[in-house]
């Protein structure tokens, strides 16, 4: 799929959809994971089987008309798979999967902002104002969830909004390198590439940090690594996100990106929360107040509201 002509937009809303319900199963997936993983070995393995997964689907190199291109490729690493998918790991170590869930649910709007600041795209109208207003409201609810001294660990809600923030980047990269009309599959693969690279010096910093309750504690320990990567239930997990809501959902979403426009379709990531909610209900036994539902409600109206008005 190189061109929009070569996808039809009924293709597109699918691959969304399809990309937006299992991210939203996702979270829950690494919550489980961070029981016997840190964050970054669950980002490190999930990032290694998604690249070598690509290659075995398309073993062919990407060929680029100007080299200066790969600084695209490069930022959509950086901000949508490391720093992004690292943020949103810890965050779900210090707080809930239906948190993090409905606060990363808010990137559309920093998508929109980025999108004006540096593509020069239009976004950014009343309706958008007044919608973000109503989602920050909602997501201070769902940060305090019910706590009756309004006292909160803020520290898993602040990554949570810190990976929103970087969506939007790697949206603005996204936007870049779908105006190349490339392969999607070689893309998405650079992109793995780069983010690949850039976690070596991750690796090591984690190969050296003494505190197994630290993000970033890269286990080399033979036999505790034998038990635990001989769990099919971790390796299941592991494939799930490394294979499904990496590999595949990448490069879908990218179409999608092509084909319906960055914005319009970053705006369905506030579905995200409902597919948390009910999988981290059922799985993880999470439970939300009173005030955590009314916020989640706010923060999917206000998102609501912010793309009214946009074509």
């Amino acid at each position: 799929m190189k061109n929009n002509s070569e996808c039809p937009k009924s293709l597109g809303v699918f691959f969304a959809v399809i990309t937006i319900f299992i991210w939203g199963i996702t979270f829950v997936s690494t919550k489980y994971l961070l029981k016997n993983f840190s964050a970054f070995e669950i980002l490190f393995v999930r990032f290694i089987l998604a690249y070598f997964g690509l290659w075995l689907i398309k073993p062919v190199p990407l060929k680029l008309a100007n080299s200066k291109d790969n600084v695209w490729f490069f930022l959509a690493g950086l901000s949508g798979i490391i720093i992004y998918q690292f943020t949103e790991n810890a965050a779900i170590s210090f707080t809930t999967a239906s948190n993090v869930s409905i606060i990363v649910s808010i990137c559309p709007m920093f998508t929109a902002i980025i999108a004006q600041i540096f593509l020069k795209e239009k976004h950014i109208t009343a309706f958008f104002v007044v919608g973000f207003i109503i989602a920050i409201s909602g997501i201070v609810l769902v940060c305090l969830n019910g706590s009756s001294d309004l006292h909160f660990n803020p520290k898993g809600d602040l990554l949570a909004l810190a990976s929103a923030v970087c969506w939007g980047f790697y949206s603005m990269a996204v936007s870049k390198i779908n105006r190349m009309n490339l392969d999607r599959i070689l893309c998405t693969r650079r992109m793995f590439f780069y983010a690949v690279i850039t976690m070596i010096p991750f690796a090591i910093f984690g190969i050296l940090e003494n505190d197994p309750s630290s993000s970033f504690y890269l286990n080399m320990n033979a036999q505790k690594n034998a038990e635990r990567f001989s769990s099919l239930v971790s390796w299941a997990n592991f494939c799930f996100l490394g294979l499904g809501a990496s590999a595949f959902c990448f490069v879908v979403w990218n179409v999608a990106c092509k084909t319906l426009g960055t914005v319009k379709v970053t705006v369905g990531i506030y579905m995200i929360p409902v597919v948390t909610i009910i999988f981290a209900f059922f799985i993880l036994r999470e439970k939300m107040t009173a005030m955590g539902l009314a916020g989640c409600i706010l923060t999917i109206a206000g998102l609501a509201i912010s793309n009214r008005g946009n074509k």
